[in-house]
């Protein structure tokens, strides 16, 4: 298999939009950056584009070293300002719970302010990867993205539907799949892939506009629903991070 890196995504805040870099450092706890803060409404529950689709139009940027998060918003207005955390808080990740403390500043007021309802911004001691370690890097190549065009008809699928770490150039539409529980070399990491990337309903929003425009759904469950799989309608698989190392566009992808 000749493979290698086509696209690089992370998003510092999760459900705002991704940024794409030429380059990254991916850890054991994932690509570095990544979902550093999540979102929480009143009652402490995660989140999501489900909730509120159009915070894909939201940009945010975390210089670490400086401890400055920033946040452009779609009429173009930017908050700005350093971190300053607050007292922990028990949240409620998807079916789990996790701990975070809530971040003190301009964010939330503002963000609260455009959902209509009091929003949390907070801080976990890990990042707020859906899945973990044992999804720390998401991994989706990029002629499956073909195939699913080719299920609905149209010319191309935005990868960014799909919000996963690095895209894959050079295998075979859902050859990633093949890749659970090897060893695969991602640039200078290692990482192993443990699963299936289920999907949901975020999938079928438009990045550019938050609006639903195309039936990913449907089209997955058209030719993905019947295969064997750890979670349902997959596309892409995620992976925990054996050997931590930069990781550039243009990298060699190999299973080991």
């Amino acid at each position: 298999m000749t493979a290698s890196i086509s696209w690089i995504s992370r998003t510092p805040v999760k459900a705002l939009a991704l940024q794409h870099l030429e380059e990254v450092e991916l850890g054991e706890g994932g690509v570095e950056g990544d979902r550093h803060f999540y979102l929480v409404g009143e009652a402490g529950r995660l989140i999501s584009n489900k909730d509120f689709p159009t915070f894909q139009l939201i940009s945010a940027s975390y210089d670490s070293g400086r401890d400055v998060l920033t946040m452009t918003l779609a009429d173009g207005r930017e908050i700005s300002g350093r971190v300053e955390r607050g007292d922990e808080v028990t949240t409620r990740f998807y079916r789990g719970h996790r701990a975070a403390r809530l971040v003190l500043g301009p964010w939330s007021g503002v963000l609260s302010e455009l959902a209509g309802e009091p929003l949390r911004l907070v801080e976990p001691s890990e990042s707020a990867v859906d899945r973990g370690r044992s999804g720390a890097a998401t991994l989706l190549a990029t002629a499956s993205l073909g195939a699913l065009g080719e299920r609905l008809g149209v010319e191309s699928v935005d990868g960014r539907r799909f919000r996963m770490n690095f895209g894959v150039e050079g295998p075979d539409a859902h050859e990633e799949d093949t890749w659970i529980g090897h060893r695969v070399r991602v640039g200078d990491a290692v990482v192993i892939p443990l699963g299936n990337v289920g999907r949901c309903v975020i999938t079928t929003q438009n990045p550019d506009t938050g609006i639903s425009d195309l039936d990913t759904l449907k089209g997955l469950a058209a030719y993905r629903r019947d295969i064997e799989t750890t979670e349902p309608l997959p596309f892409g698989v995620h992976a925990a991070v054996v050997q931590a190392g930069r990781v550039r566009v243009g990298d060699a992808v190999s299973v080991l």
